[in-house]
């Protein structure tokens, strides 16, 4: 049998029981040993089925301690929104021009925010955004005449969530570096978020499983009870 290299060796904890999530992420945390700081990731598996319409689980959670990374965004707005989205932070922004960039294979940002009168023009970049999940839509926010105030968004700590097609969900919600209290909340805020997303279809038992991990650390069950989920 392969010997086990030694930072899986160097693991700790009982990674096999369900965890109060508090506990969880301290144990997160204690292996996340890596000589950068590692990203603290969640996943959930819920109790719906996403290739139903009436159990889809989509929107936006603003993570009060921050995400731990520095969000690029790119704005299609014109003229006075144009100059909103530049004041607030917007690293991209233009309408045509940057169309043209994007079609081009222009890909260094990680949001896409529209106000609705561009709409038109962004529509015909679903090809190119839509696959990668960079998709402006009102539902979670990113296609708003307050542009402004969803750039701070998008870089403050609002995180767009969308299950994915296994009934799963997998999101960062900060890093190594980070406080427990400040993980605590992030993670409350997310299942909160997923909670009150719950669907018109979802029967039964709807959060069924959680986990949460480091880059290169072991995953670590969550009770849902913890989370009140």
């Amino acid at each position: 049998m392969a010997k086990q290299p030694k930072r899986i060796q160097a693991w700790t904890g009982d990674r096999e029981s369900l965890l109060p999530f508090g506990d969880a992420i301290k144990l997160v945390k204690d292996n996340a040993r890596a000589k950068f700081d590692e990203s603290i990731e969640i996943a959930v598996n819920l109790g719906v089925d996403p290739r139903h319409a009436d159990q889809q689980v989509r929107g936006v959670v603003n993570l009060p301690s921050g995400t731990g990374r520095d969000v690029r965004v790119a704005v299609f707005a014109k003229d006075a929104k144009a100059d909103e989205a530049r004041a607030a932070g917007a690293e991209h922004v233009g309408a045509e021009d940057l169309f043209e960039k994007i079609n081009g294979g222009f890909m260094d940002f990680d949001r896409v925010i529209a106000t609705p009168d561009m709409m038109g023009l962004v529509g015909r970049l679903g090809k190119v955004l839509g696959p990668r999940g960079l998709m402006p839509n009102p539902k979670v926010g990113t296609v708003t005449p307050n542009v402004g105030q969803a750039v701070k968004d998008a870089k403050g700590g609002a995180v767009e969530f969308r299950l994915e097609k296994a009934g799963i969900f997998n999101g960062g919600f900060g890093k190594d570096s980070f406080t427990q209290d400040a993980l605590e909340a992030n993670v409350k805020a997310f299942v909160d978020a997923l909670t009150r997303a719950k669907p018109s279809g979802a029967k039964g038992t709807y959060v069924k499983r959680i986990s949460l991990s480091s880059t290169m650390g072991p995953g670590v069950k969550v009770d849902p009870a913890s989370l009140n989920a």
